[in-house]
């Protein structure tokens, strides 16, 4: 299987656990988000032990791909830091990571019907 991720805004804290409970009823999910309190690849890895019903992944694979993009995006690292850090109320930096195999089937499905 392979993976991609990357970081896709910034969000407050409630709006983020409100939409990851409800998204996170489909185990058979293509993509999963993570939400973290600063953005550092630590705090990335650290949210992937926090996802509800995690899907049925590689892991060891999805924190290659992370550390992968922490390694090649410093330009995008960098724009979300400051976002994070300019945001005044409590948020969190939200990234996604996806299944590509399973999304490729999941858009494919979309020209089907």
């Amino acid at each position: 299987m392979t993976y991609t991720f990357d970081i896709i805004g910034v969000t407050p804290i409630p709006k983020f656990v409100q939409f990851q409970h409800q998204f996170a009823k489909k185990p058979d999910r293509s993509k999963t988000y993570l939400g973290s309190y600063e953005c550092s690849l630590d705090g990335l890895i650290s949210a992937t032990k926090m996802i509800p019903h995690k899907p049925n992944w590689d892991w060891d694979q999805v924190l290659e791909e992370i550390i992968n993009f922490w390694v090649q995006s410093e330009e995008s690292i960098q724009h979300w830091k400051k976002q994070l850090y300019t945001v005044r109320e409590e948020s969190l930096l939200v990234a996604r990571v996806a299944n590509s195999e399973a999304l490729r089937q999941e858009f494919e499905t979309l020209w089907q019907e």
